[in-house]
C-alpha cells in the first residue's frame, strides 16, 4: 500500500532558448549555456487525476496534454501563469531530469522576474515536500530514481529510456533546434515538440508506478488506455498527438512488443471454488 499525498498528476517538461544578452563575452557560442542564461520558452505538461482503485492501488486518468499561456505570452506571462497553476492545482510532479534543470530553472527566472513560487517552498514538511530529493510522492524525477539517484551513471537520455520501451521518444525536433525554432518564428512547433516529450515522460512513469508498486497491471493498462483514448479523440485538431500515437503503435508492433501488458487471469476466492464444486456434486448426469 502507499501513501497519497496528491490528488493530481502532473508530467512536465520545459523548454529554452539562451539569453543572448545575458551571456558573458567571450564564451564559447556553441557551449550549452549556464542555467542563469536561458529563458523559458515553454511549459509543457499531461496533467491527471490521480485515481485508487477497491484496493488503494494509483491509477491515472488522463484530463489533458498541452503547453500553458498562449503562444504570444513573454517568459514573465508563462512564469505568472505556470506558477498560479501549481498553486491551484498542488501536483505530484513528474520530470526527467527536472530536479537538475527544469525546476531549478523555473525557480530562477521566476526569481529574475520577481514572480512568487510560494506553493512550491511552503508546501508539505521537512522530509515529504517538493524540495526532498528522496520524496518521489512529491516530485519524482525519473531520471533520478531509474539511475538509482547517480549511482548509474550512463542510464541515458529520455529518447534513450523511452525507445528502449517501444516509445516514440523525440519526436518533432530535438532540444538543440530550439533556439532556431524560436528564432524562425516557429513556437507552435517548440510546443508541440515539449508536449511529445511530456507524453514519453507519462508513459514511462506509468512503467515506472507498476515497477514500484503504486499501480497494478490493470491500473498500468487503464492508465495508457485514458492516454490513448485522449489522443485519438484530439488527433485531428493536433497533429502532433497523432503522430505521437502512430509512431507509438509502429514501434511496439515492429518489435513485437504489446502495447498494453497481458493483465494477470482473475483469481477466484477459495470460497468461491468451493461452492462451485459442491455446485456440481449435485448435478445429475443427463
Amino acid at each position: 500500500m502507499v501513501q497519497h499525498s496528491h490528488s493530481v498528476l502532473a508530467c512536465l517538461d520545459v523548454e529554452t532558448a539562451p539569453e543572448s544578452a545575458l551571456i558573458p563575452p567571450g564564451t564559447d557560442p556553441s557551449a550549452f549555456p549556464k542555467l542563469p542564461y536561458h529563458r523559458v520558452v515553454a511549459v509543457s505538461f499531461v496533467e491527471a487525476e490521480i485515481a485508487l482503485d477497491d484496493s488503494g492501488y494509483e491509477w491515472y486518468r488522463v484530463t489533458g496534454v498541452r503547453s500553458g499561456g498562449r503562444e504570444d505570452y513573454t517568459e514573465a506571462q508563462i512564469l505568472k501563469a505556470f506558477w498560479r497553476w501549481f498553486a491551484d492545482r498542488k501536483p505530484r510532479v513528474v520530470t526527467y531530469n527536472g530536479r537538475g534543470f527544469d525546476l531549478p530553472l523555473l525557480k530562477l527566472r521566476a526569481l529574475f522576474h520577481g514572480v512568487a513560487a510560494e506553493s512550491w517552498y511552503k508546501a508539505g514538511d521537512k522530509w515529504s515536500t517538493y524540495g526532498q530529493r528522496y520524496s518521489a510522492d512529491w516530485h519524482c524525477d525519473l531520471y533520478d530514481v531509474l539511475s538509482d539517484f547517480g549511482a548509474t551513471r550512463n542510464l541515458g537520455g529520455l529518447d534513450d529510456v523511452c525507445r528502449s520501451m517501444g516509445l516514440p521518444g523525440k519526436i518533432g525536433g530535438h532540444g538543440s533546434e530550439v533556439a532556431d525554432m524560436i528564432t524562425q518564428g516557429r513556437i507552435a512547433d517548440v510546443r508541440a515538440y515539449c508536449e511529445g516529450d511530456v507524453l514519453n515522460t507519462f508513459a514511462l512513469y506509468v512503467r515506472y508506478a507498476l515497477l514500484s508498486g503504486r499501480t497494478t497491471v490493470v491500473g498500468h493498462n487503464r492508465s495508457l488506455e485514458s492516454l490513448i483514448d485522449l489522443l485519438g479523440r484530439e488527433r485531428k485538431d493536433r497533429l502532433h498527438l497523432g503522430k505521437f500515437l502512430d509512431m507509438w503503435t509502429e514501434s511496439t508492433a515492429r518489435r513485437g512488443m504489446p502495447l498494453l501488458l497481458p493483465e494477470p487471469p482473475v483469481v477466484r476466492s477459495a470460497d468461491s471454488i468451493e461452492e462451485r464444486h459442491l455446485e456440481s456434486e449435485h448435478v445429475l448426469p443427463v
